[in-house]
């Protein structure tokens, strides 16, 4: 989503600022924008990518003190004008913005009648002209700032720089605002990675935060006007830039990475002399696992996709009711919150505002959730206290592949965890731990011989649309790859369990129709290979993703096999070929595979 960055310290400031904006690239935007303050406020901002903006630059812009933004829209268009920076009437205040504020209309028509003309659509620039208002009674820009956003109703990331005052003014309601400390010099982010290269000390400002920056002191407060209690917090080094390296896209480098990914969650955390996951963050003993009544897991997209496998492995292994559920779609349910219950929120980023809201439903209801989080120190993984970071590391390309993959290796360990406290035998859960260890080999092994990958590519590029087909284990399987070649490949694609095929989908099925089936060799694959068989009946296509050596292969007009793996573990084989699949496509079709349109990284918007 939108990124920020911010400076404040002895050095020309724009350098900093595009790097910054640079490093926020990852997360998806659709214009960028700064502004620099020397005596005058000088702001450039343009559609497109941050080397669009920096040709529009002049060569030298004087100033040690400056805000960044990029944009992902919400309100109005992809403009120039609705980009931000946005300034005050009288070019007082300048303002960015991450956020929604959801009075915006009622505030644009007060302005309005108090002769304000806005420039425009955007929510984002009326507290650029309330600030400057507020300023005008006792011009102390964090007492400004703190008044006009009591008059707010939303969220907000927002960082403000005053044409009279040598200062920034930064606030923090549900969207995420980072203070990175160096030797006299501030930083400011919306995301840890930006600031690694500049400063290892930060604060995670807390909603209701209010921070005052000079280039030597940072000043906490409240929106209310009370003591912060936020404290300071060393960044770990594992949250610096990714770089390409041999690679031509970070989708393609992350798929590679999966192996290794997947040794850094899985290492430490299998007990084989008691048969179980050892996941010490969650701070459950066994006692307290045998009375959970249930657990939810809540996600978005990616998140989601392994919330259904973490689902289906923790009934399978624990005995015990287990929901997923659609973050968004969570608290407006009103959903009945059973306190001693276990609730996961599971996320890439750390900071999906749908999966934010949903944790604090559950929490206002007496509920406690655990995050299953990649990025150390993100609000969800601080608002939770608890849970299970996958360790994926930096994650660049907006489509998600290896912290998939590790969101399903955590939710197998806690599954195997449970399990053992409840239900399954130490003969079992040892059987799950070795095919848990072989996995990364395996992926491996499947990665150094693909398949016929682009013979699948040539079925998908130019179809109007395509199924994704799987049972049991394999319909998240088949939802995460309909997903992907959607994603980045912008083909209609629809997943299904392959036996609710035939009530409806099938309408769709025409002679040349790709429909890419995932196939384990488990106990419901023959009636997968019966499904296959009424799509084959109506003259479409098959992509079979299958084991090696299974006679199913004969079904498929594109056999593509991954190495033999336990079957509650095939989705951490079976999802690579279709990552692949999406990878591939999109590269044909000529989309931009790391960043494709529309998209964020980390949606941090409702």
């Amino acid at each position: 989503m939108c990124g920020i960055f911010g400076y404040i310290g002895p050095h020309q400031a724009s350098p900093i600022l595009l790097e910054g904006l640079r490093r926020l690239e990852y997360r998806g935007y659709d214009s960028t924008g700064l502004a620099v303050k020397n005596g005058a406020i000088s702001i450039y901002k343009k559609v497109g990518k941050v080397q669009q903006l920096r040709e529009i630059l002049p060569q030298t812009i004087e100033g040690n003190m400056g805000i960044a933004h990029t944009r992902w829209a919400t309100h109005g268009g992809v403009t120039d004008e609705n980009s931000h920076p946005h300034p005050s009437a009288q070019g007082k205040v300048v303002i960015v913005h991450n956020g929604i504020i959801e009075n915006a209309r009622m505030l644009r028509t007060s302005l309005n009648v108090q002769g304000v003309k806005l420039v425009s659509e955007t929510d984002s620039e009326v507290l650029a002209h309330i600030i400057e208002r507020e300023l005008s009674i006792d011009d102390n820009p964090e007492e400004a700032v703190r008044r006009a956003l009591r008059q707010a109703r939303g969220t907000w990331g927002i960082c403000a720089v005053f044409k009279d005052h040598d200062m920034i003014v930064c606030a923090r309601n549900g969207s995420p605002l980072i203070i990175g400390q160096g030797i006299n010099e501030m930083f400011i982010s919306s995301d840890p990675h930006a600031l690694t290269a500049h400063t290892q000390q930060v604060i995670y400002l807390e909603d209701g935060d209010l921070a005052t920056l000079t280039a030597t002191s940072v000043k906490l407060s409240t929106l209310t006007g009370g003591d912060s209690s936020t404290k300071g917090t060393t960044l770990e080094n594992d949250w610096g830039e990714s770089e390409l390296g041999d690679y031509p896209h970070f989708m393609l480098k992350e798929i590679y990475e999966q192996p290794d990914a997947l040794r850094h969650c899985i290492n430490g955390r299998l007990d084989r002399t008691r048969g179980s996951g050892k996941l010490g963050g969650l701070k459950l003993s066994p006692a307290a696992l045998a009375k959970v009544p249930h657990v939810r897991l809540l996600g978005c997209g990616t998140s989601y996709n392994a919330a259904e496998i973490g689902r289906l492995l923790i009934e399978k292994l624990a005995r015990i009711p287990t929901f997923a559920h659609i973050s968004s779609e969570f608290r407006h349910n009103d959903p009945v919150i059973h306190p001693s219950a276990l609730h996961f929120a599971v996320t890439q980023s750390g900071e999906t505002a749908d999966t934010l809201s949903a944790i604090k439903e559950i929490q206002l209801k007496g509920g406690n959730v655990h995050g299953v989080v990649n990025v150390v120190g993100s609000s969800i993984a601080r608002l939770c206290g608890r849970g299970v970071y996958i360790h994926s590391g930096p994650e660049q390309a907006v489509a998600s592949t290896k912290a998939f993959s590790n969101m399903v290796a955590a939710l197998s360990m806690f599954a195997l965890q449970i399990g053992r406290s409840r239900n399954i035998s130490k003969e079992r859960g040892v059987e799950l731990i070795h095919g848990l260890q072989q996995v990364p080999h395996l992926v491996e092994s499947y990665l150094e011989n693909q398949g016929p990958i682009l013979e699948a590519v040539e079925l998908v590029k130019n179809a109007k649309s395509v199924l994704f087909l799987g049972r049991g284990i394999s319909a998240p399987v088949a939802k995460e790859g309909a997903l992907k070649l959607m994603e980045i490949a912008y083909i209609p694609c629809l997943a299904y369990p392959a036996g609710e095929m035939k009530h409806g989908p099938i309408a769709l099925l025409e002679e040349g129709s790709p429909v890419i089936f995932i196939a384990p060799n488990d106990h419901v694959k023959t009636k997968t290979a019966s499904a296959i068989h009424e799509c084959r009946a109506r003259g479409a296509k098959i992509i079979l993703i299958h084991e090696e050596g299974d006679e199913i292969a004969e079904e498929g007009d594109v056999c593509i096999s991954v190495p033999p793996v336990h079957n509650l573990l095939s989705p951490l084989l079976t999802v690579v070929p279709l990552q692949l699949i999406a990878y591939h496509t999109a590269l044909e079709l000529g989309c931009d595979v790391d960043r494709p349109r529309n998209l964020a990284k980390s949606v941090t918007v409702e």
